[in-house]
């Protein structure tokens, strides 16, 4: 057993209960319906009034929008199958994303609108798996219906709150005692890059953040993927944090399946998949680091 992950397991051996059982859902419910009047979920903070059908950069406006839910087998081999639940659009615009179709849709009006309720009957009815884990694009924007989701599973499933990590301090807090596993995508080592690449600001400081904020709550698994040409501004700035902060308590995923996709091709230090010296010097860099890594 992976001891970064030990409740986890606790919960899949029927040992504890998921921690969304003991957490005030209602009222973390109607807080977070609160804020999308003035939207402030993810770091954006766009600020527009989101019930009355107004959208911010996300492109969400009032409904659940969902474009897919299936067991995924292609995640980590702790996490399958794993009942998957892809959110349209993000608050990401990444020159590379290989999910564009779907997070970088120009609006989600007019995407399959789901009920909470169904949603829910949905997760019971996948319980089988080992957990419901809710992705994108990016499941910031729709923080509110996934806790009202969450308020009608009669199931004891665990939750994986897989996410680019750009949630605002409110999010953090409403997600606090909710979340099981938290599954993250820590891209960048540094500011220029995330703007450049993502069309982020800030994301070393509210990224990094957020890492702390989720080790502190729960269980946290980190997913890097290596970027061609970025070993020294992003690969090992990433791992140096996460050996300082997390040392061997966080697993660590070194993903080497980079593509060219989407808008790639425009940038050429990106326009190429890693070579295996690239993928080896990572894994080196883990090894001498001591991190709990898998490839």
């Amino acid at each position: 057993m992976n001891q970064a992950l030990v409740n986890y397991h606790k919960i899949l051996a029927g040992e504890s209960l998921p921690r969304f059982r003991s957490a005030d859902l209602k009222l973390k419910t109607d807080e977070a319906f609160k804020v999308l009047e003035e939207c402030q979920l993810c770091s954006r903070e766009c600020r527009v009034d989101r019930t009355a059908g107004e959208k911010g950069y996300c492109r969400v406006g009032n409904k659940l929008s969902v474009s897919s839910c299936f067991d995924h087998l292609g995640e980590e081999y702790f996490l399958v199958p794993s009942f998957t639940i892809f959110f349209n659009s993000c608050t990401f615009s990444c020159q590379f994303c290989q999910n564009w179709e779907i997070s970088q849709i120009e609006d989600t009006d007019g995407t399959v609108v789901v009920a909470e309720t169904e949603l829910a009957r949905a997760i019971d009815s996948h319980s089988y798996c080992k957990n419901v884990n809710f992705v994108g694009g990016e499941p910031t924007p729709y923080l509110p219906f996934i806790l009202r989701t969450l308020s009608h599973v009669k199931s004891n499933i665990p939750v994986v709150w897989n996410s680019n990590f750009y949630m605002s301090e409110k999010s953090m807090s409403l997600l606090e005692g909710v979340v099981d596993v938290y599954l993250s995508d820590f891209k960048y080592g540094n500011d220029d890059c995330a703007q450049r690449l993502s069309d982020v600001p800030n994301y070393s400081e509210i990224v990094r953040r957020n890492h702390l904020l989720t080790f502190k709550d729960a269980e946290l698994a980190i997913r890097h993927l290596i970027l061609p040409n970025h070993l020294d501004c992003c690969t090992m700035p990433v791992l140096e944090f996460i050996a300082e902060k997390f040392g061997d308590m966080a697993v660590v995923n070194l993903m080497d399946q980079y593509r060219p996709c989407y808008r790639a091709r425009r940038f050429p230090d990106i326009d190429r998949r890693i070579t295996a010296e690239e993928f080896e010097t990572a894994v080196s860099y883990a090894q001498k680091l001591g991190l709990n890594f898998i490839t």
